[in-house]
């Protein structure tokens, strides 16, 4: 019998990045943010500062359903 070690963590999860843009202000994405992935107002400053600082942020991850 052989077997085969799988890493489940990154055979089943996906991430959702967010990527920076000139078009949505830092309000918009802090509640998206808050109401989509469900993050504390702090989680999503610091998604948005480090967005707006590195170009993109993986902001949730997980199954797809």
């Amino acid at each position: 019998m052989v077997e085969e070690k799988v890493d489940e963590k990154t055979a089943e999860e996906n991430q959702l990045i967010l990527f920076n843009d000139d078009v949505n202000t830092f309000d918009w994405v802090i509640v998206s943010l808050m109401e989509v992935c469900q993050h504390t107002v702090e989680q999503a400053e610091q998604c948005s500062l480090v967005v707006h600082y590195k170009g993109k942020c993986s902001v949730d991850s997980g199954s797809v359903k």
